[in-house]
């Protein structure tokens, strides 16, 4: 679910470019969010709502299976909230609550694919490894000058990967009744992780250029970017009439 968000982004990303003085000058010049307490507010709406969407995911009214997922579910994520914070506190000198709030999105999406799977131990190691996952892509790709505005491809393509990944690294066989195997770090060997391997290969391909043809299609025909005018001024003044902020 994720990395087909992520790669659909990519391609969408490349073909639109970067933002009017994002990359001015050889610099990589922060443009910020203007609402940070909405996009708090936002991320714990769907840290709540990734309580169905998990959870949900068991198709079956089994309290065990729900239950479990509940707590891995949550535990990715408060642990990667924690790891991403203070990675970014360590690197960019203070703590950044941008950072800390694609922290726990990163969690919630890295633990998708192996919510069901895995026990509530790797679940907080997953959710570590994604807080540090999100901090270091969202600076690489600032590097590569790949401007994404919101940080969805290090949230969703990056951990995307990762979560899927995780199903081969930590899976533990019958965890909650459902016959998987185990995966790599439980003694069941490489099959279970060539296997989401292949999957997240397949996605890759399929995905990224079915995309890439999508957005050349829609930028040559009714186009994807405004003015350079409405791109300045604002799009609550280019779409509304009316400057929110």
């Amino acid at each position: 679910v994720h990395s087909v968000g992520g790669w659909a982004a990519l391609a969408g990303i490349l073909v639109l470019g970067p933002r009017f003085g994002k990359y001015a000058n050889k610099r990589i010049n922060p443009i910020p969010g203007h609402n940070l307490s909405m996009a708090t507010l936002g991320t714990f709406v769907l840290w709540f709502g990734w309580f169905g969407f998990n959870p949900g995911s068991t198709m079956s009214a089994d309290p065990m299976a729900i239950s479990h997922v509940a707590i891995t579910t949550n535990m990715a994520a408060a642990m990667a909230t924690l790891s991403a914070t203070l990675l970014s506190w360590v690197l960019l000198g203070k703590p950044d609550l941008g950072m800390t709030l694609n922290g726990c999105l990163a969690g919630l999406v890295a633990i998708t694919a192996p919510c069901a799977f895995v026990s509530v131990p790797s679940s907080l190691v997953i959710g570590l490894i994604a807080g540090i996952l999100v901090v270091l892509a969202v600076i690489i790709f600032d590097k590569l000058k790949i401007d994404d505005p919101v940080g969805a491809l290090s949230v969703h393509l990056v951990n995307g990967i990762f979560g899927t990944l995780c199903v081969g690294l930590f899976a533990q066989d019958k965890i909650v009744g459902t016959a998987t195997g185990n995966g790599l770090f439980y003694g069941g060997g490489a099959k279970l992780l060539m296997s989401q391997l292949t999957g997240v290969f397949g996605v890759a391909v399929f995905t990224f250029s079915i995309s890439l043809i999508f957005w050349f299609c829609l930028k040559y025909t009714m186009g994807i970017r405004v003015s350079l005018k409405e791109e300045i001024e604002g799009l609550d003044i280019g779409e509304h009439g009316n400057s929110a902020y």
